[in-house]
């Protein structure tokens, strides 16, 4: 695959065909040479995965800025359960 076509796929596609190379490299019926060709490709596909993650992390911290432009950053609360309602932080989430 061409460096340029690893651009244009989302994260979902990175991690969708990640997912696969797992799978297909968790069978153990491929030859030694098409393994190491598909744990090259899944190291690429992870470390571009990465990149998005933290690429939104630093739009997020961005987003999160107070009035001083300092950042506003808090612990996720651990979730007491499937729909339950939480009180939104002072920053209201």
């Amino acid at each position: 695959m061409k460096h340029n076509e690893q651009q244009v796929r989302t994260f979902e596609a990175s991690l969708e065909a990640l997912e696969e190379i797992v799978h297909k490299l968790e069978r153990g019926d491929l030859p030694l040479e098409n393994s190491l060709e598909l744990f090259e490709q899944g190291i690429r596909l992870s470390r571009e995965c990465q990149e998005r993650l933290s690429q939104a992390e630093r739009r997020i911290e961005i987003l999160l800025r107070d009035q001083q432009g300092n950042p506003v950053v808090g612990a996720f609360e651990k979730e007491k359960g499937v729909g339950a309602e939480t009180e939104p932080d002072e920053n209201g989430f």
